[in-house]
């Protein structure tokens, strides 16, 4: 099913090892969007990381930490 999207994004409260999960298990390109802040995601800050990483075609790098 992931192999449908262009793009797949995880976030995940830790510094990524789900990502690598997807990646080494289902072998899609899965980008992670961690944050190790301690507080949950805000509904603002997934959807500022999809707008960033699917403007424009860009690539976003992967592994940056959310800042708040």
């Amino acid at each position: 099913m992931l192999a449908r999207y262009d793009r797949v994004v995880v976030p995940e409260m830790n510094l990524g090892q789900l990502c690598r999960l997807v990646r080494a298990k289902y072998l899609v390109d899965a980008e992670s969007f961690p944050k190790v802040k301690g507080a949950p995601f805000t509904v603002a800050e997934i959807e500022s990381c999809i707008e960033e990483r699917t403007a424009a075609g860009a690539s976003a790098p992967t592994g940056e930490e959310v800042t708040p």
